[in-house]
Parts: structure tokens; C-alpha cells; sequence
């Protein structure tokens, strides 16, 4: 395994753990009713995902390029290594999801005091803030794993979700994988995971976002629960990890369809 790999594996790991954090921050809004200031503050963290995003492409593409001209095909195997940190990211993810809502939440209120990203992250590194932090570490419940039945949570959201996630997380994976397919329109195949990735981001942005978005307002107006409104983001993190695992699937199928593209176009 090289060096670019373990690094994007470190890199993927850090992109899907914040995805999957994101999920709770609705629930922060919809506790603190500061929706818009807890956006605000996981913007941050948001800033972390796309820097770590910026790196990983590159280190992936010089990988395919050192093998491609070394007329070496390295199979899947470390593709879908990068795979399983999305579905060990999600994983950890939503075993964190407790205690980074009471963290995120304590934050929010701090920043109604502060009002200031950089005082309030200072504040964070004080005895106080440290103590703050420490005492917000929770052990997820076992109620957090439950899925009850009678949840009001459409099965096309779920589905779509689960699709989305998987496209997502095997877009860019399988248009570098492409190249090894067809390397003398590597350039080309490698240029083409927006258009792969284009059907799941309006999935996301047309589709499933605008759904949460409606929850979100309807708990905070008080036409929604916050016990039902937490069993459906219960939801969305399942079916984000069924994404990821589905993506396994995706990988070779999808990259032999990015190489019959780039011949075609």
C-alpha cells in the first residue's frame, strides 16, 4: 500500500465522519432553535471536509498515474479499502452523534455570549472550556439504535438517500478506477465524475435536503416532534451507511460505464 493511499484513506475517513456528524446539527437547531447560528458553527467543520476533499482527488490521481506508467494494474483492492473507511467513518459517525450534538449545542450557547468564532474556539481551550467538552462525552443510548415502526418517514426519501450516498462515495472512485480501463482517455474519464456525481447532488439539493429542511422548521413551529424528528435522522444515517455499502457494488460496474462514455463523447 503507498503512501498516497494511506493518506487518502485518512482523508476519507475525516470527509464521511463530518457528512454523518452533519445530520446533527438539524437537531441542535431544532434544540437551541438557533438554526442558523448552528449551521454557522459547523461551517468549520465543513471547511475541514473540503480541504481534506481538495487533497484526496490529486493524491488519487497521481496514484493512477504512477501505476499506469509503470503498466501496472492494481486491481480494486485499494479502491474499495477507500469504500470501507466511508462505511467505518459513517459507522463512528453515528456513535458520536450524542455526544457532538451536546458539544455543538453548548457551542451555540457560548457563541450567544461571545459572538465570535475565534473567541469562542479560545474559549474552548480554557480549563473551563475543556471541563465544558469533557462533561459533554456521552455514551450513545440504546435507544438511539431503535427504528421504530410507526416513524412517519417516507420510503422514497430513504431510497433516495441511500442512492445518493452511494453515487456520491463511488463517483470519483470509479471514474479514476476508469482510467485503468481505457488509459489513453484517462484524462477524460477522470473529468467525468461531476457528470456521475451530478444525478446524486440533485437528489440531494432538489430532493432530500428540502425534505429535512421542512421537518426542521415544522419542529421548531411545534407541527413535529423532536422524538419523531430524531427516529428520522436515525433514518437518514442508516441509509447512509447502506449508501456506502451499496457502493461497493457501484465501483466496477460504474467505472466500465465512464469508460464506454469517454470513448463515446
Amino acid at each position: 500500500m503507498t503512501i498516497q493511499i494511506i493518506i487518502v484513506l485518512l482523508l476519507t475517513f475525516v470527509i464521511h465522519l463530518i457528512s454523518t456528524l452533519s445530520y446533527s446539527v438539524r437537531i441542535v437547531g431544532t434544540r437551541t432553535r438557533k438554526i442558523a447560528v448552528s449551521f454557522a458553527l459547523f461551517n468549520i467543520m465543513v471547511l475541514i471536509s473540503r480541504t481534506s476533499n481538495s487533497f484526496q482527488a490529486p493524491l488519487l490521481a497521481k496514484w493512477v498515474e504512477n501505476n499506469i506508467n509503470l503498466n501496472i494494474d492494481p486491481g480494486t483492492y485499494e479502491i474499495r479499502l477507500i469504500l470501507l473507511a466511508t462505511t467505518i467513518a459513517t459507522i463512528v459517525g453515528a456513535l458520536l452523534i450524542p455526544t457532538f450534538q451536546r458539544i455543538l449545542s453548548k457551542a451555540v450557547m457560548n457563541f450567544s455570549i461571545h459572538k465570535s468564532i475565534p473567541k469562542l474556539i479560545l474559549h474552548s481551550f480554557t480549563k473551563t472550556g475543556v471541563n465544558q467538552l469533557r462533561n459533554e462525552i456521552s455514551i450513545p443510548d440504546k435507544g438511539n439504535f431503535t427504528l421504530n415502526s410507526k416513524t412517519k418517514f417516507p420510503l422514497k426519501i430513504f431510497i433516495f438517500n441511500i442512492i445518493a450516498v452511494a453515487i456520491l462515495s463511488v463517483g470519483v472512485l470509479s471514474s479514476l478506477y476508469a482510467g485503468f480501463i481505457t488509459p489513453e482517455l484517462r484524462t477524460t474519464a477522470s473529468s467525468m465524475s461531476a457528470i456521475v456525481n451530478g444525478f446524486a447532488t440533485i437528489l440531494m439539493f432538489v430532493i432530500i435536503d428540502p425534505y429535512l429542511s421542512i421537518l426542521t422548521d415544522e419542529v421548531v413551529e411545534g407541527k413535529f416532534s423532536e422524538s419523531e424528528f430524531r427516529r428520522t435522522i436515525r433514518f437518514m444515517v442508516l441509509a447512509r451507511l447502506i449508501g456506502t455499502v451499496l457502493a461497493q457494488f457501484l465501483l466496477v460496474p460504474f467505472a466500465h460505464f465512464i469508460a464506454f462514455a469517454a470513448k463515446v463523447i
